[in-house]
């Protein structure tokens, strides 16, 4: 979406087949341990998202319990100290020392621009990145991010960090809005886009992101998180692929081709084939079936067709762990400055 090309550096076999097959050039390797010599004064930018699952809210939280480590590593590689392995040996999640990562690479390296993803528990971390890139002559924006406001049918909240060398940077302008108001020029921002219209839902959808759980005294669910496909998706991760959408009304379904399957209650059961899964009663009425790969997808903003490899779980891993493109193109287009181009600019 932007013209840019990369390089890409990814320890897991089967999200490399996908950005090969996607036309990224990708080594597999160990970030943590790759030389940044070979990309020494022949690189413009840094983009850098490191594994999440050690700061998720979803997860067992390893990074918090890190943090006083990991700060020490940035602040240690920022002046040209590499301590990571006696750090490492005392984290309580391996994974955490990767947020520290992208330090050693911006020392080395001091590219013309940088841009950082994770998520909004690493923002102080993000911060202490910005102060150190502003002593070195960086003009830094660091903050949070929803990408709904970009047009992604998607309420994934991120921090982000934004420096650049060569021109000033602040927060790219949103496009959408939960509420669009007329601005002082008449202008307006378009509504966030739901997960019913992105994928061609019929209104009243409720998607289930955990399972049902047992009732307590009262009668009530204990646990099952559950949402309205009438607004923008919750935040996709790995575990997509157990989501449930439920509906007591006809159903509109991405095939594999790309056309759409409707069929009303009142019809008999049917298999939908491809990526899609076996719909099923669920009792007073109400049908259910489970996301897609390519539904996941298309609400992280890939195109409708594009490829993912690996087992099932891989590929919903991917699609879950991905910055979604259409954000990812906002933030890098204001470090760069290079005007966002449209998926069907693209695709022409």
């Amino acid at each position: 979406m932007l013209g840019l090309a990369d390089i890409g550096l990814e320890w897991d076999a089967a999200a490399c087949r996908t950005a090969h097959a996607a036309g990224h050039a990708t080594i597999q390797t160990d970030v943590a341990t790759y030389p940044t010599a070979p990309f020494k004064d022949r690189i413009a930018g840094l983009i850098a998202s490191a594994p999440c699952q050690a700061w998720s809210r979803a997860g067992k939280r390893g990074g918090l319990a890190d943090q006083a480590l990991v700060h020490q590593a940035v602040h240690d590689l920022a002046h040209g100290r590499d301590t990571r392995a006696g750090l490492l040996a005392q984290c309580q999640d391996e994974r955490s020392l990767l947020a520290a990562e992208p330090m050693r690479w911006l020392y080395d390296l001091r590219p013309e621009w940088a841009c950082l993803e994770e998520v909004p528990d690493v923002l102080p971390l993000f911060q202490q990145y910005a102060g150190i890139l502003r002593d070195w002559g960086y003009s830094v924006w660091v903050g949070i991010l929803n990408a709904a406001d970009y047009g992604v049918p998607q309420t994934r909240k991120r921090a982000i960090l934004l420096a650049s060398r060569i021109r000033h940077v602040t927060a790219p302008d949103p496009t959408h809005a939960k509420s669009p108001a007329l601005d002082l020029f008449g202008g307006c921002l378009a509504p966030w886009v739901s997960m019913a219209d992105a994928l061609a839902l019929p209104s009243g959808v409720t998607v289930n992101t955990r399972g049902d759980r047992p009732k307590d005294e009262r009668g009530r669910a204990a646990g099952g998180n559950e949402f309205s496909a009438d607004g923008p998706s919750n935040a996709l991760t790995g575990r997509a692929r157990s989501w449930k959408l439920r509906s007591g009304q006809g159903w509109k379904l991405p095939s594999g081709d790309v056309e759409r399957y409707e069929r009303a209650l009142s019809e008999p059961s049917f298999t939908i084939t491809s990526t899609a899964s076996r719909c099923k009663w669920v009792g007073d009425g109400v049908e259910e079936r489970s996301l897609t790969l390519a539904e996941a997808a298309i609400l992280q903003s890939f195109r409708a067709d594009h490829s993912f490899y690996g087992t099932r779980t891989k590929q919903f891993e991917q699609v879950g762990n991905a910055v979604p493109p259409l954000l990812a193109a906002h933030i890098v287009s204001v470090a760069t400055g290079i005007p966002v181009r449209s998926t069907l600019e693209v695709a022409a």
